[in-house]
């Protein structure tokens, strides 16, 4: 524990104060992978992943110093999924092969159940461990898991889902005094959007080649 916690120290070095928030090395490192993990996501490129797997790590020291207990332990989960995510892509010698897709009104259903049931789990666990904002955490944390699960299998309603969960975050933030996380998240909204434009596009594009496709077969 000791090593681990040196080996974290530089990372929670304090650089420059925002406001109130004090920002560290993780943060900083965390809002350069974030925007660049989200950018690569709304190009559907595959390296979004590993990407992503170190924005996660980044997440994790930020949250955990913060006292953030949810959304530190949903960067555990993330990192999960996002390797699972990773394999889902991407054939064993590296060529994508999973298409752009819509997800059925029966696993949407299932999904928002699970945000239902997950949120009030959460809200009742996180007031347990005195967590700051257990009900916001415990709904962004669910949205958030939803909207992994989607990306996970590339279909393209995991924006909705994260973009209901940065709305949420903005603000969140902004009571915690993490400032420039905040921004982060302005960020991520934006690109949710041109994501959801740009997934949107493809989708229209990979559907409208079925019919010719099969018309000169």
């Amino acid at each position: 524990m000791n090593f681990l916690s040196h080996l974290v120290a530089p990372l929670n070095r304090t650089l420059f104060a925002f406001g109130e928030d004090q920002v560290t090395t993780a943060e900083i490192l965390g809002f350069l992978t974030g925007i660049w993990c989200v950018w690569l996501t709304v190009r559907a490129r595959v390296s979004n992943f590993p990407v992503g797997l170190a924005n996660d790590a980044f997440f994790f020291i930020l949250f955990l110093a913060a006292r953030l207990y949810a959304d530190a332990a949903l960067q555990i989960v993330y990192f999960g999924l996002g390797a699972m995510g990773w394999c889902a892509w991407v054939h064993a010698d590296g060529r994508v092969i999973r298409p752009t897709s819509r997800a059925g009104r029966g696993e949407l259903l299932w999904l928002l159940a699970f945000v239902i049931v997950a949120t009030a789990f959460l809200t009742w666990l996180l007031s347990r461990v005195h967590d700051v904002a257990p009900f916001l955490d415990a709904l962004t944390t669910a949205l958030s898991l939803a909207a992994q699960w989607l990306l996970n299998f590339k279909k393209v309603q995991n924006w909705y889902f994260w973009i209901a969960a940065d709305c949420i975050y903005i603000p969140l933030y902004v009571t915690k005094h993490l400032w420039l996380t905040s921004i982060v998240y302005v960020v991520f909204l934006a690109l949710c959007f041109r994501g959801l434009v740009a997934w949107r596009r493809d989708l229209e594009r990979e559907e409208g080649s079925v019919p010719a496709l099969q018309a000169t077969m």
